[in-house]
């Protein structure tokens, strides 16, 4: 199964983003706002530099606590940004997400951003997978008389 499948299949294809001059504070609130744990950091142009989690949120906190909501996103968002294609493999995207510890991948193509998928996502489709495979192999035992 490739990432694009994903991305057309899931049921909230909003892509909730910040630009980098916004604070943490208002990054919190957006991603309380949408209950989600990650807020795409946009340029200007729409181009992804980086990302903001929950995770670099509490790193904040814990350096700063008194004054880490009014600092930029772009002072502790990820910079180093790991994005997927649509057309790459779901494992191939888990090994990846596995490998360095993340658990949102910005999906881009032709150096726009297209979506964002979960490592929730990516189990979510590794089960339907599962799920068919079953079916199908309790389908042939049926017909072949073993079940």
């Amino acid at each position: 199964m490739k990432i694009r499948e994903v991305l057309n299949g899931k049921a909230n294809a909003i892509i909730c983003t910040v630009q980098p001059t916004a604070t943490v504070r208002e990054a919190v609130a957006e991603l309380c706002r949408n209950g989600i744990a990650s807020l795409l950091v946009v340029g200007e142009g729409g181009e992804p530099v980086g990302i903001i989690t929950e995770r670099d949120v509490l790193r904040t906190v814990n350096r700063d606590p008194k004054g880490f909501a009014d600092r930029l996103v772009s002072e502790v968002m990820t910079k180093d940004l790991i994005c997927g294609l649509p057309d790459d493999d779901v494992q191939y995207v888990m090994q990846v997400m596995t490998q360095n510890r993340i658990r949102h991948l910005p999906i881009v193509e032709n150096q726009r951003l297209i979506g964002v998928v979960s490592i929730g996502d990516m189990i979510k489709s590794q089960l339907q997978a599962i799920r068919v495979e079953n079916h199908m192999l309790q389908d042939y035992l049926h017909l072949r008389g073993e079940i």
